[in-house]
């Protein structure tokens, strides 16, 4: 009865949001990156297909979600301690409001990641929204705030935080981490109240010398795997499974490398995840009980290539890019590079830290470092469509809505449509 509960007002949920075209979340309705859109703008430049920029008050590495009429961004204003979000009316880019709160307490972090590097989460009556040390904040679609949760704690890494909320009916899930507290959560969404907590063993912060450094910057996947609904997430070490509903361990699997930047991929029964610094993968069946590393994994992979952002899965194949700009498909049957194409655009900078996203006629969306934007096919044969420069830096992903693309770089949020 419970697990039929979530599905009905968890996994629906999110499938309704994908036929509003919506992009509620960080990946999109589903939490994977992918889109049921297809006929979506393959070439652009800083003047063709822009449908608007607006400029932006300071750098930042959130990506951007869309509801209805209406585009939300964090933002942080350093200098003010500032922790904002901003919305936007997605036909003009003029912005209609700001919320959010102060904060002014040192808070350790690295030059490459600017405060408020999470994105907001909605389901179009609230939007939640992470500030790391900060709190967790919601507001409704005007602004208002409703309720807020300054007490967790602070994060402390040298390389800082940016997971996202992840919600699902009545609740929503976030990886509060990395660092010495690291705490996966499940909250009432319209209260805040907290409904259960998995503590992790936390790590150093990377100041301390000789010590080990750990942290997951991985968010939260909700799947329903037959029998059950599992929740997956990606930890140093392993990956594992928990009953979205009480919090229970359902199973884990050793195999990923201490530093986890990507978060973790499902599909056909299937577990996909992957480290990031000297990082490893791994294929996992779902469904199991306890320590499942001997019965259940399936592949492992001892040494990939760095990889901050996250993959895409289609049709057999996993697709994506490591931090050198350089795009991988894997055969999801035993791991195995099928292709490897570096991706170079006329930017200065061919660094990648962006996820994927997958569009309904089987097209991959990805940007690096330098605003260089790549369309290519996903496909056992690699194929490159397009490559649209932009000119600005760019950390973020790309967020899809009814026939555009919402990108944000470290000046202006763009709007690219046909």
């Amino acid at each position: 009865m419970k697990t039929t509960a979530l599905v009905a007002f968890g996994l629906l949920s999110l499938l309704t949001a994908v036929y509003a075209d919506n992009w509620p979340m960080w990946r999109g309705p589903l939490g994977d990156g992918t889109t049921a859109e297809s006929g979506l703008p393959q070439k652009w430049s800083r003047e063709d297909h822009v449908l608007w920029k607006t400029p932006l008050p300071g750098p930042g590495n959130s990506t951007p979600i869309v509801w209805g009429d209406k585009v939300f961004l964090t933002q942080a204003i350093e200098k003010t301690g500032q922790r904002l979000l901003l919305c936007l009316d997605r036909q003009t880019g003029k912005q209609l409001w700001e919320s959010g709160t102060l904060y002014r307490e040192p808070e350790l972090t690295h030059a490459t990641n600017p405060y408020c590097s999470g994105s907001p989460a909605t389901d179009g009556e609230l939007i939640i929204v992470f500030f790391g040390s900060a709190g967790i904040f919601c507001y409704d679609m005007q602004g208002k705030e409703i309720w807020k949760r300054t007490d967790l704690g602070r994060l402390h890494h040298i390389w800082g935080s940016g997971t996202s909320p992840v919600i699902a009916g009545d609740r929503f899930f976030l990886n509060f981490g990395p660092g010495e507290k690291t705490t996966l959560y499940a909250f009432d969404k319209a209260t805040g109240k907290t409904l259960w907590q998995h503590e992790e063993p936390g790590g150093a912060s990377g100041e301390e010398k000789g010590k080990k450094w750990l942290g997951s910057w991985a968010d939260p996947l909700l799947r329903h795997t037959g029998a059950r609904d599992e929740l997956f997430m990606s930890y140093p070490g392993r990956v594992c499974s928990f009953d979205p509903l009480t919090g229970k361990p359902w199973w884990t699997c050793a195999g990923l490398n201490p530093l986890v930047y990507n978060s973790p991929l499902y599909a056909d029964g299937h577990v996909i995840a992957f480290g990031g610094y000297n990082g490893m993968g791994l294929s996992v069946r779902a469904g199991g009980s306890g320590d499942v590393t001997q019965s259940h994994r399936v592949w492992h992979l001892p040494k990939v290539s760095q990889r901050i952002g996250t993959g895409i899965i289609r049709d057999g194949h996993h697709y994506i890019l490591t931090d050198g700009g350089i795009a991988e498909c894997r055969d999801l049957k035993d791991g195995k590079i099928v292709w490897s194409e570096r991706l170079k655009g006329p930017g200065p900078r061919g660094q990648n830290w962006s996820s994927l996203v997958l569009t309904a006629d089987a097209f991959c969306y990805a940007i690096n470092q330098g605003g260089d934007a790549f369309v290519f096919r996903a496909s056992p044969q690699f194929e490159l469509l397009a490559t649209n420069s932009l000119g600005e830096k760019v950390i973020g992903s790309i967020a899809v809505s009814d026939g555009h693309l919402f990108i944000r770089s470290y000046e202006h949020l763009w709007c690219i449509g046909r």
